[in-house]
């Protein structure tokens, strides 16, 4: 890979995204799937794997790793994985902190423009806690649940585009082009999904469900909002403004990726240090 750390003081930024075809032996471990579920594989060997994301241009997931330790430690041992879409890890410390020039303490959410990965990564900037990060038409917005705030990063330029305890510890963030807007969805505060658009101070209602502790969200080709929540270990879809849970998984699910190529969802769980791959429902 060309490795090259950019760096913002609100996210970090990978550019050069190439194949490699290295894998790791001691993470060359893959269960069966159950016959009678929709879980395709689990893959163990991570280390504490807190996001996904899916590149269809090279058909390939990016898992994101706090490494060992501390969350919030300024370790600088956290790392990027890629791994293909049947579960096998192609490269464990495809990025890796402390490598390169790379600073990673403990990276979360992923997105990718062009050939550009953004990574929102802990850092010694005065924030809350950095953890998703999505693109629109102006610009990369990152998410710091601490701090109730969405950040805007422009031109060089990091700016607070909304602040509002409402957003309740906003964790998952992602793009929703059809509607040009933003899905927002809480870890803290209700069970409520938003929307936001970009240079507004204010926030509409998308939909309730039955669970909170919000992580992840994508939207699925159609429209659905597919959203992770820690509160049931379940992913819940979003049509119209209700929210159901359509599959319960191994544990408490951080942030998830839709593979749009196989109507799958990728897993992550920090705490069981293992990516699942699901099967979604059929979409009618």
């Amino acid at each position: 890979m060309r490795a090259s750390l950019i760096g913002f003081a609100a996210a970090s930024i990978f550019v050069g995204c190439t194949t490699s075809k290295s894998a790791d032996a001691n993470a060359d471990r893959l269960a069966s799937a159950r016959p009678d579920s929709a879980l395709i594989v689990s893959r163990a060997g991570f280390t504490q794997p807190e996001a996904v994301r899916y590149d269809p241009d090279q058909d390939v997931y990016f898992v994101s790793n706090f490494g060992q330790g501390d969350a919030d430690a300024k370790d600088n041992n956290g790392f990027i994985s890629r791994m293909t879409p049947d579960g096998q890890i192609q490269q464990l410390q495809f990025i890796a902190g402390g490598k390169a020039g790379v600073t990673l303490h403990a990276p979360r959410g992923m997105f990718i423009t062009g050939d550009t990965l953004w990574v929102a990564n802990f850092s010694g900037y005065k924030l809350g806690f950095l953890n998703d990060v999505a693109a629109g038409p102006d610009g990369e917005y990152v998410t710091d649940t601490g701090t109730n705030s969405i950040y805007r990063i422009a031109n060089g330029q990091v700016t607070v585009a909304l602040q509002d305890k409402t957003l309740g510890g906003p964790n998952g963030i992602t793009w929703d082009a059809a509607n040009r807007r933003f899905i927002v969805v809480p870890y803290g505060g209700d069970s409520v999904i938003r929307a936001w658009a970009s240079g507004s101070k204010t926030l509409s209602t998308i939909g309730k469900s039955t669970s909170d502790k919000f992580d992840g969200v994508e939207i699925l080709p159609g429209g659905g909002i597919l959203v992770s929540s820690q509160g049931d270990s379940s992913l819940h879809l979003f049509t119209g403004t209700t929210g159901n849970s359509i599959m319960r998984v191994g544990g408490a699910p951080a942030d998830i990726a839709v593979d749009t190529k196989r109507n799958r969802v990728a897993v992550p769980f920090v705490d069981r240090s293992i990516v699942e791959i699901w099967e979604l429902p059929a979409r009618n």
